[in-house]
């Protein structure tokens, strides 16, 4: 019983992350089929996943289409219900679906101004005070979280969720443009950036390079927090 998974770029696709993710941490069979998102041939790629027509989307075994981050999560959170892809606190599963929620619709400053870049990072970036205010916000979801559920694991609800594969395409521009968070959600950043399945979906996204690069930053670039310096 696989899926096809349809994604974008490894390097600049956040959302793709976020899909990506879902299978990954929680152990669920898919097929990766990549689409050009900055090849000009994105059409064409998803041409028989009507009514999808961004990335992610994935197929299920029973030939369903599922577009949207959300639905994906929904739908496979119904046919796994045992794989944990939601906290099973129902207080806790409340304020993470709350928290993926506003992921979902908001932090539109930090999203436009710091696109994900996870083939390097950035020296030098100055946030606008809107993307602070969204820093702020942040820092005080995930403290919500850590505080009433967090428990000992490193994760928003102890254990790994939806909510947190919905939140490290935050924590990679947190980490890429040095952007200033608390100690606490440094820690949950640093956290992301060690997570095996994070580094593996970066080291096979720096496979494939871009002339010119996606959201180019006229800033200095800086190595990617952790790795050696050349």
């Amino acid at each position: 019983m696989t899926y096809e998974l349809f994604l974008g770029n490894r390097t600049y696709s956040s959302w793709s992350l976020r899909g990506w993710l879902m299978f990954e941490k929680f152990g669920l069979p898919y097929r990766v089929h990549m689409v050009g998102l900055y090849d000009g041939t994105m059409a064409r790629d998803m041409a028989d996943m009507a009514p999808a027509r961004l990335v992610p989307a994935m197929r299920t075994p029973e030939g369903d289409v599922v577009q949207d981050t959300l639905a994906i999560a929904e739908t496979l959170a119904e046919r796994h219900p045992g794989a944990g892809l939601w906290p099973a606190d129902r207080a806790a599963r409340a304020l993470a679906r709350g928290m993926v929620a506003e992921m979902h619709s908001g932090f539109a400053a930090l999203r436009a101004e710091c696109p994900m870049n996870l083939a390097h990072a950035y020296a030098g970036f100055e946030p606008s005070p809107a993307v602070r205010a969204d820093l702020e916000r942040v820092e005080l979801l995930w403290s919500l979280a850590r505080t009433r559920f967090g428990g000992e694991g490193p994760w928003l609800f102890g254990a790994y969720s939806v909510a947190d594969a919905f939140y490290a395409p935050v924590a990679a521009r947190i980490a890429g443009y040095g952007l200033p968070v608390d100690e606490p959600a440094r820690a949950y950043v640093a956290a992301h950036l060690a997570d095996p399945a994070f580094r593996r979906w970066r080291a096979e996204g720096l496979t494939r390079r871009y002339d010119p690069e996606p959201y180019a930053m006229d800033l200095a670039a800086r190595p990617w927090p952790g790795e050696a310096q050349p």
